[in-house]
């Protein structure tokens, strides 16, 4: 790794608090850009011009990527400069007069109330690992964090007594979210049930959810079983934990929340980031005005 891209992972790490997931994102991107420079004959990051810049674009856009994604390289890459100009160590960041592509427009996908209950009558909750698996539904849909917020929960994070868990988020922030009474006795039979079996002689740690040889379950085996669960249930569209979350949102701003606190419950830093699921809701409203009333 050359010294720019070393020190800049070492300042997402300690100044930024970025997750793995997100410095090895940032990696890929500047790694994809230092491939493109060779191709280039261009040897040094101060080398770099805004038509090299338009150039790189282009081949992404040969190459088929979606705006979302090349928004995103861009937007690492810049942040590189503009650490690296900070730093001394460029003079200027052809990246800050290059527009981001706008990003399409999608809605976000989510579960309808009747989609959920097929999917918490599938496990089999008399074996530790039904248990478990019910317990992880349970709680992405009641608390609607991410699937890395999800495994990184210890025990001592759940206070069973007010009903809430710590949870940290991206950057390292931490939020309490509150936990419905079905995800609070879904998590009191596992862990004094299931998760105990499943620790059986095994080294003891905090986290809360284990795989069957009682290590931290991954964000992957969490994908994995909800996958096993969306089939068992006969849901034909594709469900993934981010789903759950959007699901969670959704059916609270269905029911009267505001968006003030549907933000701190998803941890958003931005309202405009939760502002999407202001637009569900109203295409579930229109979609429910053309199927029914008379003169749609």
């Amino acid at each position: 790794m050359d010294k720019p891209l070393h020190l800049f992972i070492r300042f997402l790490e300690v100044e930024k608090h970025a997750s793995k997931l997100t410095i090895n994102n940032y990696m890929h991107d500047i790694h994809q850009f230092q491939e493109f420079m060779k191709q280039e004959l261009i040897h040094e990051y101060g080398a770099v011009t805004y038509s090299s810049v338009r150039l790189f674009l282009t081949r992404m856009h040969e190459k088929g990527f979606s705006r979302r994604t090349v928004a995103r390289k861009l937007s690492s890459l810049r942040s590189f400069y503009r650490f690296c100009e900070r730093e001394n160590i460029l003079q200027n960041n052809p990246f800050s007069i290059t527009s981001l592509p706008k990003r399409e427009f999608k809605l976000p996908h989510f579960l309808y109330q009747e989609e959920i209950a097929h999917l918490f009558e599938v496990e089999d909750l008399s074996t530790p690992l039904g248990q478990r698996n019910q317990a992880i539904l349970e709680v992405l849909y009641a608390t609607g964090i991410r699937v890395s917020e999800l495994v990184g929960l210890k025990l001592e994070d759940i206070d069973h007594d007010i009903g809430v868990i710590l949870v940290e988020g991206k950057g390292r922030k931490e939020r309490y979210v509150p936990v419905g009474s079905y995800a609070l006795d879904a998590l009191d039979t596992y862990i004094k049930q299931g998760r105990r079996t499943l620790m059986n002689s095994r080294a003891p740690h905090a986290y809360v959810f284990v795989n069957y040889r009682g290590s931290q379950l991954s964000d992957r085996s969490v994908r994995t079983i909800l996958k096993k669960q969306v089939e068992k249930a006969a849901i034909t569209t594709k469900v993934s934990p981010h789903t759950l979350r959007h699901t969670f949102a959704t059916h609270l701003l269905d029911a009267g929340a505001d968006l003030r606190s549907v933000q701190e419950l998803l941890g958003h830093s931005n309202l405009s980031t939760t502002q999407i699921y202001t637009h569900v809701s109203k295409e579930r409203l229109r979609q429910a005005y053309m199927n029914h009333h008379p003169r749609a």
